[in-house]
């Protein structure tokens, strides 16, 4: 079998090796795509290096099908397809609450643990979630990011008839965006990028340029002076979070999805004043997992337009390099088969 793998400096190696056979509780799948993710162009900057083990063999936004169960196993069958839910929970700790997606000593598989980027994966069968037949090998590669942006929105009690403002037309803001708007809310995005405000446009979504137009005034004349009920900061931006706490109305609630490494300026008066509330959002659980598949397989989510480019495994390297250069891409999928 063949495997993608950061090797350091900007590098994606293409190896050879043995499928490993699947222990009691374990499952061996034959991975059809993986997404490329934010995440894995970080590892491939170097930014993780200091997390990682080298090399790594990356990715985590993986659809598959099911080749060999190991004991134990009954959740799934041979032939069937599935996505991959990234998570290793390990020990359970007070600390956690019974939240084991954040606990104290989960393990991101993909990044602290050998990923999907390769033609034969083993993983616990806890992690699999049953595909619809309907739904294709390429979307099912989407419901790995589609769950993080349906977490996002329920950990935002987004509702219908409200209005919710989405700093940063990404693959996640997007896909907030779609998900957002099927629970009947109003959506506006803000993204910097024309060509991703365009690609949102096209799929009847309200934008606004931040670079050109004063987003709070937008806001005001788009909820006729009711501001946002809910704002979700997924630029990772210093300007995003300058603007974020400007949107929300009374009560209004401020969602934080993008990682900020190092801290920024908050005004915290707008808390005090308003009663605003600023809610973490981070992963998934399995409930979005199933959220997500539902909407994909009603074809809610727009996934053929969100996907820029599928490439060849041995092309990993070209594909990272790809990305770098392009900021109009969207979502690239690396063919594992």
């Amino acid at each position: 079998m063949k495997s993608a793998q950061y090797q350091g400096n900007r590098t994606i190696g293409i190896d050879a090796g043995e499928a490993i056979a699947p222990g009691p509780g374990e499952v061996r799948l034959d991975v059809a795509y993986c997404g490329v993710c934010g995440t894995d162009i970080h590892i491939y900057h170097g930014a993780m290096d200091a997390r990682v083990q080298l090399p790594l063999i990356i990715g985590h936004e993986v659809s598959a099908t099911v080749a060999e169960v190991g004991a134990d196993v009954d959740a799934v069958k041979v032939g069937e397809p599935v996505a991959v839910r990234p998570l290793q929970f390990g020990e359970r700790a007070a600390f956690d609450k019974g939240f084991a997606h954040v606990g104290k000593n989960l393990k991101f598989i993909g990044i602290d643990l050998p990923g999907g980027m390769q033609s034969s994966w083993t993983v616990p069968a806890y992690t699999l979630h049953k595909l619809p037949e309907a739904l294709s090998l390429e979307h099912g590669a989407m419901i790995e990011p589609a769950a993080v942006a349906c977490h996002d929105v329920r950990m935002g009690e987004v509702t219908a008839g409200e209005s919710c403002v989405v700093i940063g037309g990404g693959p996640i803001g997007l896909l907030i965006s779609l998900v957002a708007r099927e629970t009947g809310a109003r959506v506006l995005l803000s993204e910097v990028n024309e060509s991703r405000r365009q690609l949102a446009t096209t799929l009847g979504l309200a934008t606004v340029n931040p670079m050109q137009q004063d987003v709070v005034q937008f806001v005001q004349q788009w909820t006729d002076g009711v501001m946002a009920d809910c704002v979700f900061e997924v630029s990772g931006s210093a300007p995003g979070v300058e603007v974020m706490t400007e949107l929300p109305n009374v009560r209004g609630r401020i969602v934080m999805v993008a990682i900020h490494p190092q801290p920024k300026p908050v005004n915290l008066f707008k808390f005090f004043w308003s009663e605003i509330r600023m809610i973490g959002a981070r992963l998934y659980e399995e409930q979005d997992f199933d959220r997500a598949i539902e909407l994909a397989a009603a074809d809610r989510l727009c996934l053929d337009r969100l996907i820029t480019r599928i490439g060849p495994i041995e092309e990993a390297q070209s594909t990272f390099e790809t990305i770098d250069s392009n900021p109009d891409g969207i979502k690239y999928l690396i063919d594992c088969r």
